[in-house]
């Protein structure tokens, strides 16, 4: 597979595991191709017309200096200057990050959009849901602002290696893959979700780590009620005006794979279980769901930078 090839395929099983359903991402795009055709030709020069068929802002090829099939990949977590030194030295031909870098991080708040619809789906109303995501889109974005964004793609340029970044594709798979456990074994007290999450692997290797799901709200013993894997995916944490609007439409409980202390106090206040599945432990399992189909097609993963690694298949 090429670069390109393997890009393709990210956003191809981002897709197929968007908690908003395929046909919510396909009139997604359907959106961006309107707008831009509606656009002058000094708007178009400007537009990013990767949005007519990827609808993740924050996932990106970043550098392709070799347009060969690639057979060495080096996968981690946070993929940056030293990172990149040591995949050279590897031999590697392809670095592909989780987290998103150059542009695709200074556009990361462009994907949080995902997270309203995910909201409406668990019973928010779609208007509420957005206007509330809205304001925290705006505020990620400024944030974002001062960064060094090219700073490790300047750095894989002069080495000549090919990087990109699979970053919400990677989390749908990941939220995806745990609703789907969440489902099937129907908790009923915040205890039990703890015991599902510690039996999936890359989970229960964090427990090793002192790393793994803890309860950050709530008690073992408490009843679950609706359970919502909604901070999951969606570039990065949400709005902490959200979790009223939650409690109100029954949600007991949230899983999320890492929360701030604002968050965690609005949650508490209005008595939402908060269970964190651990931020490595959870990038690491979508970005496994994704490494494994290119390991089936006979390409090598040298895991690092935090990217617990773990197989689902047999060679």
């Amino acid at each position: 597979m090429t670069t390109q090839q393997i890009y393709n395929l990210a956003v191809q099983m981002g897709i197929k595991s968007d908690l908003r359903g395929q046909e919510k991402v396909k009139k997604y795009l359907e959106r961006f191709e309107k707008k831009q055709k509606k656009m002058n030709v000094e708007e178009k020069k400007e537009f990013d017309i990767e949005k007519l068929i990827n609808p993740y802002s924050d996932t990106r090829i970043l550098v392709e200096n070799k347009k060969k099939n690639i057979k060495k990949i080096f996968a981690g977590i946070d993929m940056e200057g030293t990172e990149l030194l040591l995949a050279e030295k590897m031999n590697a031909e392809l670095v592909i990050a989780h987290h998103p870098e150059g542009k695709a991080l200074a556009d990361l708040s462009s994907v949080m959009d995902l997270q309203a619809e995910v909201l409406a789906n668990y019973g928010v109303p779609i208007n509420i849901a957005e206007s509330i995501i809205k304001a925290r889109i705006l505020e990620v974005s400024r944030g974002l602002s001062p960064y060094n964004h090219n700073r490790s793609v300047d750095m894989a340029k002069i080495l000549k290696l090919n990087f990109m970044c699979v970053h919400t594709p990677a989390d749908n798979l990941g939220a995806n893959f745990l609703v789907n456990a969440i489902n099937k074994k129907k908790p009923e007290i915040v205890g039990e979700i703890l015991e599902i999450l510690k039996e999936i692997p890359e989970f229960k290797e964090a427990v090793k780590y002192n790393a793994g799901p803890k309860i950050f709200v709530g008690s073992s013993e408490s009843s679950c009620g609706k359970i919502a894997i909604s901070e999951f995916t969606g570039g990065t944490s949400g709005s902490k005006e959200m979790y009223e609007k939650m409690a109100q439409v029954g949600i007991g409980t949230i899983i999320g794979m890492h929360i701030a202390e604002e968050h965690r106090k609005e949650a508490e206040k209005y008595h939402i279980n908060v269970i964190i599945a651990g931020h490595m432990a959870s990038d690491s399992l979508g970005m496994n769901l994704f490494l494994d189909e290119l390991e089936k097609r006979g390409i090598e993963i040298i895991p690092c930078s935090g990217l617990i690694r773990i197989k689902r298949f047999k060679k």
